[in-house]
């Protein structure tokens, strides 16, 4: 607030509209500040918004650009126990897998039973758990079947405890490795060595096996990771003691999903970047980004990217550009291409993939990206049209305090004129009455 005053008190003026309308026309130019200030929020929003985009499709596209990506394979088993699953590689053909025996946790199942208020852990509250050949101690606090438990599943120990309950009410303990495979083996006893629960029956851990013409794998857990170049195979009980047949080969539908989905992908950044640049003939108004050269240079590039640097294209596996401006993906034309020459058609592939994560990585890199540059370059002139815009706060309410001292100033010189007026206007009277 300027000041206190009561307008046109004395002149009959109102001074406080007259001061309200002046105000408005010194705050024009912080106005148009403001105005500013608002359409470069609103393009830093695009531009960050853009820059996740790019960032999302390299993203995206880095696995593609590796050697591999492009040579899917497709397996089938004949036996529901036996699962495959594929990445890439060249593995093909059928080979015959007999499951002989399943992973197994090392498990101890104690012999007495007790309920969980009870001591179980005698002379002192502390056990040894052996895993490894590691022992370490642990606390159980006070002793109880229940401090035991909770001392074995606490976190790091390598080993899950379960308690039982049975009919008499009691519970019976039993203790897992968290891993399976003959390597999980452990032993736990009291502090002093001595058994706990009148000891514990058994049950070793155990690798997995298969045998695969002739020759036995082993597996700690289920799944045989790798198995094959680009297969990793998992059992389960249901083909214990069977043999499966697991038929490999190139997924030629595989590879054309891909390509389809990276197209659409670069198709949907195209359609945001040709958006926030293109001029509304309707709205007569330029996009967000309208004229700005390091977004169109990065459409330009997009649509580069269908160019190998040997001067080919990529329409030979199906992809080009159409006189819109964005990428076209022809099905018929891969598929021709990858039965005829898959390698070819992967290599093809592979660098285009390649290609477009090195564009979206020198666009979208946290340090140095085009786009990050962009948003950091916004970001300083946001900071510098508010200061502009405080500043104005500041200058404003100065000029409103002085208009406001200005006019009422008017106000009290003009009521005392008034006041003289009325009193010579007596005086005057006065005269006149007596000259009569």
């Amino acid at each position: 607030m300027a000041g206190a005053s009561i307008s046109g008190l004395g002149s009959g003026l109102d001074t406080s509209s007259i001061i309200r309308q002046l105000m408005q026309l010194e705050a024009l130019p912080q106005s148009k500040l403001k105005t500013k200030l608002g359409t470069e929020q609103s393009a830093l929003k695009t531009i960050q918004d853009l820059n996740a985009k790019v960032a999302a499709l390299t993203t995206a596209v880095a696995d593609l650009g590796k050697a591999g990506a492009w040579s899917p394979l497709k397996a089938t088993s004949s036996l529901e126990g036996l699962t495959v699953a594929t990445t890439s590689g060249s593995a093909s053909g059928s080979v015959s897998i007999r499951v002989d025996a399943l992973a197994a946790a090392h498990s101890l199942r104690f012999s007495s039973t007790a309920r969980t208020t009870d001591v179980v852990v005698a002379d002192g509250t502390e056990v040894t758990l052996t895993v490894n050949g590691q022992e370490r101690t642990l606390d159980t606090g006070d002793g109880t079947l229940g401090g035991l438990v909770n001392a074995l599943n606490a976190s790091g120990t390598g080993v899950r405890a379960s308690t039982m309950r049975l009919d008499d009410g009691s519970y019976r303990l039993t203790v897992q490795s968290a891993a399976s495979g003959a390597a999980s083996s452990f032993a736990l006893t009291a502090a002093d060595g001595t058994d706990l629960l009148g000891g514990a029956t058994v049950q070793a851990g155990q690798d997995a096996a298969i045998t695969i013409g002739g020759d036995t794998i082993h597996s700690a857990t289920n799944t045989f990771t790798g198995l094959l170049p680009g297969v990793d195979v998992t059992v389960s009980a249901k083909a214990l003691g069977q043999t499966a047949v697991v038929d490999l080969a190139g997924d030629a539908a595989g590879a054309r999903d891909k390509a389809k989905g990276l197209v659409e992908k670069v198709n949907e950044l195209l359609a945001q970047l040709e958006k926030v640049t293109a001029y509304d003939a309707t709205a007569k108004k330029a996009g967000a980004l309208g004229g700005n050269n390091t977004v169109r240079d990065l459409r330009t590039r997009l649509l580069e990217a269908v160019y190998p640097p040997d001067g080919g294209t990529m329409s030979g596996v199906g992809i080009q550009t159409d006189r819109y401006g964005k990428l076209v993906f022809d099905a018929t034309a891969f598929d021709k291409a990858y039965a005829a020459d898959a390698s070819g058609a992967a290599a093809a592939l592979t660098g285009f993939a390649g290609r477009l994560e090195t564009i979206g990585a020198r666009a979208s890199d946290k340090i140095d990206g085009s786009l990050t540059s962009l948003a950091t370059g916004k970001t300083q002139q946001i900071d510098r049209l508010q200061d502009s815009i405080d500043a104005w706060d500041a200058r404003l309410e100065l000029r409103e305090k002085t208009l406001t001292r200005t006019y009422t100033a008017l106000d009290v010189a003009l009521s005392r004129l008034n006041s003289q007026s009325g009193w010579l206007a007596g005086q005057l009277g006065s005269l006149s009455r007596s000259s009569e």
